[in-house]
């Protein structure tokens, strides 16, 4: 009898939520309330048609508690004939005492320049730090991998905590994290699971029909 084949690697499909009215202005972090923008709207019905193309559709559509991250995911879900199933580790970082600052202000502090170059030693005055933010995306997305092994999954999440999966993946050093940039409503994806670590597209707004490793 020939040997058993193990399940090969699982496709996150990483999707940051789609635009609110605060988007690139303010740092909204965890607070609640903050709902899509009408363009966000159109944004999340565009990723779902996207989605939904794909010739291995998603088994599974998980998303952040915030309500932007849910909103992004329920056209999705409703496409693939599934339901949106919560999952607190896709959460924003937690930004603590800098929730709700405006940008152009934290641009303006000290401490800002070490956000940007060196976030691996950085933690947000009574909240988290860059680094356990990672960890925590990383064991999140790498659980969810575990139970789909071999499928597609989404996973609709932030910006920051997106950038750190795909950074982990890429064997990028934390610190260059800032570099690479995630849209709202964009898909990336990656091939994890095993000894696989793949990244397969970054800030994709277009086709995904072609998505696979090369």
């Amino acid at each position: 009898m020939p040997p058993r084949r193990s399940p090969g690697p699982a496709v996150a499909l990483l999707v940051r939520h789609g635009k609110t009215p605060t988007t690139g202005t303010v740092l909204p972090g965890r607070a609640p309330g903050l709902h899509l923008s009408d363009e966000g709207r159109a944004q999340a019905e565009r990723a779902a048609e996207r989605i939904a193309e794909l010739t291995q559709p998603p088994v599974a559509v998980y998303a952040s508690p915030l309500e932007r991250a849910v909103e992004t995911a329920r056209p999705i879900a409703r496409r693939l004939g599934l339901r949106v199933r919560i999952e607190r580790g896709l959460l924003e970082c937690d930004f603590g005492a800098w929730t709700g600052a405006r940008l152009s202000s934290l641009r303006r502090r000290r401490e800002w320049r070490t956000v940007v170059a060196l976030p691996s030693s950085f933690r947000f005055p009574d909240g988290e730090s860059f680094l356990e933010m990672q960890a925590r995306m990383l064991s999140t997305v790498d659980r969810l991998v575990d139970r789909h092994r071999g499928q597609t999954f989404v996973a609709v999440s932030h910006a920051d905590p997106i950038k750190a999966a795909l950074a982990a993946t890429a064997g990028i050093p934390f610190d260059l994290f800032q570099r690479l940039v995630v849209s709202p409503c964009s898909v990336s994806a990656v091939a994890r699971g095993g000894s696989a670590a793949h990244v397969l597209c970054i800030n994709t707004t277009g086709s995904l029909s072609e998505l696979g490793p090369s």
